[in-house]
């Protein structure tokens, strides 16, 4: 998430997460009930959040749906060259890849690649969420650019939307 800057691509998340909850009724109403239904500590602490496996699918789909860094972010062949689906690729070049475009691949991601469901995180075996999980940290990128603030925007986008929630309707 932070590429570009830390609290302005947490900020666009969290933008981005409120969007489609206010506009997914059934997502925020199943929402608000595995909060009501989960004890957690005033403020949540991050580990109580991780607990909540539906609230987890809204941050990853969040991301997936709309990365909050959406240009052409580059890596560099290392020394040696290297081979990408059969074509050897001399050391030094620069690949351009998309955030946007990898996260709405249909061959990947379905055909519904392009709608906001949350419910994707839940289904399939343990390799399968696995796998989507691994594509979707492509959001922070990874090796030494990765965002060096990963972890932190993580903990902000566990607590702020269920403290955002319990400051307007306490439970």
């Amino acid at each position: 998430m932070c590429s570009i800057a830390g609290s302005d691509t947490t900020a666009t998340t969290l933008r981005v997460l409120i969007l489609y909850l206010l506009s997914s009724p059934q997502v925020y109403a199943r929402l608000l009930s595995e909060i009501a239904e989960t004890k957690t500590s005033q403020p949540i602490t991050d580990a109580e959040a991780r607990s909540m496996p539906y609230l987890q699918a809204i941050i990853k789909e969040g991301l997936r749906i709309h990365p909050p860094v959406t240009g052409l972010l580059f890596k560099e062949v290392p020394r040696g060259g290297d081979t990408l689906n059969g074509l050897f690729l001399p050391e030094g070049t620069k690949l351009g890849w998309s955030v946007w475009g990898a996260m709405r691949d249909k061959s990947f991601w379905g055909e519904d690649a392009r709608i906001f469901r949350p419910e994707r995180w839940l289904v399939g075996s343990p390799d399968q969420i696995k796998e989507r999980e691994s594509r979707v940290e492509m959001v922070f990128s990874y090796g030494k650019w990765q965002c060096l603030g990963k972890e932190v925007g993580k903990i902000e986008l566990n607590k702020v939307l269920v403290e955002v929630r319990q400051m307007f309707d306490p439970v």
